[in-house]
């Protein structure tokens, strides 16, 4: 039994149970003789820690990141220290390293007293095992979660993403524009929310524009694939023209195995890749990408939760946000002819 459980069978706000089990003198006497008489039928027993964070705050967010080493994440990351820090809090981060274990551990013993909410993207293995009963635990406690860029529609929060199914379709269309006919997408495993989003978007562009669908130009690799042989099989099979990719490095791993074949880029074939990061505007040729605003994503999510920390906002699903960060498409050499 928790506070959100005795809300909901006695059709009072969370924030009453908390008051009326504390015995504040806001709630009536005979609504907290109510409250408390079903908490002790039901065996209720308060969290402790919960009820620390709530009568002191640490001025702490955690955040939870699967990767590190991903440009994108770090934007995300960067974009959350400079909001927090102008609103006088501080960062604890912790990398998941895609692991649904190390995700729960961190989870865990970030609640312990350390922290006043958390901002996360779920990891590889969390999506996978489609589970997601750790959120919904400190949830329960009273801590606030915002969830960015990999987010799940089984676990009501605030929530940051980017218009996915749109900027692929987009891109998509460019390539046609472009004059390209037989356009390929290189993808991750479809649990991931991100890349099934932006699957859908190339397919319908595809199909509105009557190129006809073929199944046979969609590559879907593991999430860390860096092993070569499936691309450089995937190229020799298929007459391609254009290739999509989900991420940054599918897009590199391409050219220069496109490269490697002879082929020129971007007049045989032309790439574009999602994440503006440094192997983009570097690479040779430089790559036309998907720009996720990861700073701006940070900063939403961090007002977004730190918002609802100042204000104790009541957690009831219909109060949750989902923002959509608009991202841009940035035209480079993989894609413009000289």
């Amino acid at each position: 039994m928790t506070l959100k459980d005795i809300a909901r069978e006695l059709d009072v706000s969370i924030s009453t149970v908390s008051k009326a089990l504390n015995d504040s003198v806001e709630i009536g006497q005979d609504t907290k003789d109510k409250i408390k008489a079903f908490a002790k039928l039901y065996n209720y027993r308060p969290n402790n820690i919960a009820i620390s964070l709530k009568n002191k705050r640490t001025k702490n967010i955690g955040v939870i990141i699967p990767d590190i080493l991903h440009y994108f994440f770090t934007t995300v990351f960067r974009g959350i220290e400079q909001y927090v820090n102008e609103r006088g809090y501080n960062v604890i981060v912790c990398v998941s390293d895609e692991s649904f274990d190390k995700e729960v551990i961190n989870m865990e013993m970030l609640a312990n007293g350390l922290i006043d909410g958390f901002i996360m993207s779920l990891s590889a293995e969390t999506q996978q095992k489609n589970d997601f009963t750790h959120l919904k635990e400190v949830a329960d406690q009273g801590i606030p979660v915002v969830l960015f860029d990999r987010v799940t529609d089984d676990f009501a929060c605030d929530k940051v993403i980017i218009n996915d199914f749109e900027i692929a379709y987009e891109a998509v269309e460019k390539f046609i524009q472009n004059g390209r006919k037989r356009i390929a997408l290189v993808t991750t495993e479809s649990y991931f929310n991100v890349s099934r989003k932006r699957s859908e978007g190339y397919q319908k562009a595809i199909i509105n524009n009557g190129l006809g669908f073929d199944d046979q130009l969609v590559l879907r690799l593991p999430y860390a694939n860096l092993n070569d042989l499936e691309i450089s099989n995937f190229l020799d099979e298929n007459v391609i023209d254009a290739i999509l990719c989900v991420n940054e490095l599918f897009a590199i791993q391409c050219m220069r195995l496109a490269q490697k074949k002879g082929l020129k880029i971007p007049s045989d074939i032309a790439v574009i890749g999602f994440t503006d990061g440094i192997l983009s505007r570097y690479g040779h040729p430089t790559l036309t990408t998907v720009d996720q605003h990861g700073d701006r994503m940070g900063a939403v999510a961090a007002r977004l939760l730190i918002d609802r920390i100042e204000n104790d906002i009541s957690d009831e699903s219909e109060n949750f946000q989902t923002e959509i960060i608009e991202a841009t498409l940035i035209e480079r050499e993989s894609t413009v002819n000289d």
